[in-house]
């Protein structure tokens, strides 16, 4: 009886305050965000009027604006998803390789996660805005004239570009875990048999490293679709709106139309929609795992 309560006394001391934290910031806001999202409530006032599903009939029915967010947000995260987790594995295959510099170029490679999403935006701004146009006076490059934050195609790839810069790194630091893990005798053996570079890494490499896949698709879908920071330093969801992503669509509601029951339905829709895509996603890659 003793040792099961200085074991309850240890769990709380231990645990206690980082589940205190973890509920007091987001699981009492999670589940104030669904109260809210059945109400009309500006954010502001003490009346807070239930609606019931009036908000959700409003998005479903008659917000396009909504509809438009999360189809570039789908466009961006699948684009982003897939051009991130290339380039890092891509670094990861290189940077597992016997080279002098790998450790200063792993180092250089994951730099851009050490500095903020806002940050990051205003940098590669000024790069898009004044840099790209001085280079392109130049050397006459029409790639360095194209208005890249001006126009709505150019500014999706300039946004894909600069998340690719920034997350490439921090995934390539997963798969180079994930590649260092790869037995080598089944690498000398595959070699010794006859098979080529690509056959190994399709037949015994990709195989052996798919629980690094598995986290980074996961972590690159997350980012893909609750980009906010990116979007508001480089182009604030313009040229028209082309590039407002349904996290800026969100606060835009709540916190600019002073509308927080309507904005908190779109943050419940929209945590139901990632939600169920993270579970697919991790549930078919967790099963090559199992077959691998």
């Amino acid at each position: 009886m003793e040792t099961a309560r200085k074991k309850w006394i240890h769990q709380l001391v231990f645990v206690g305050p980082a589940v205190f934290f973890f509920a007091l910031i987001l699981v009492i806001p999670f589940f104030m965000s669904i109260y809210y999202s059945f109400t009309a409530w500006n954010g502001v006032s003490t009346k807070v009027t239930w609606i019931g599903i009036e908000n959700y009939k409003k998005i479903i029915f008659h917000d396009p604006d909504y509809y438009k967010a999360f189809w570039f947000t789908f466009r961006y995260a699948i684009v982003g998803v897939l051009l991130t987790n290339l380039v890092g594995f891509l670094l990861a295959l290189l940077l597992t390789q016997a080279l002098k510099t790998r450790n200063i170029l792993r180092t250089i490679f994951f730099m851009p996660n050490v500095i903020g999403g806002l940050l990051l935006g205003f940098i590669w701004s000024f790069i898009f805005v004044k840099g790209f146009a001085t280079i392109g006076e130049h050397t006459g490059l029409a790639f360095f004239n194209l208005p890249w934050l001006g126009d709505a195609p150019t500014a999706f790839w300039g946004i894909v570009i600069v998340t690719v810069w920034k997350g490439a790194g921090y995934v390539m630091v997963i798969y180079i875990a994930g590649l260092t893990n790869v037995p080598k005798d089944m690498i000398e053996a595959a070699r010794i048999d006859g098979a080529t570079r690509l056959q190994m890494l399709s037949k015994i490499t990709i195989p052996m490293i798919m629980p690094a896949i598995t986290v980074c698709l996961f972590l690159t879908i997350s980012w893909g679709f609750k980009v906010f920071d990116l979007i508001v330093s480089l182009t604030k969801g313009g040229p028209f709106n082309s590039t407002e992503s349904v996290s800026l669509n969100i606060y835009q509601e709540a916190f600019r139309n002073n509308a927080l029951g309507l904005g908190s339905a779109k943050a419940v829709i929209f945590f139901v929609i990632v939600a169920l895509i993270t579970v697919i996603q991790v549930t078919i890659t967790k099963k090559q795992e199992v077959e691998s």
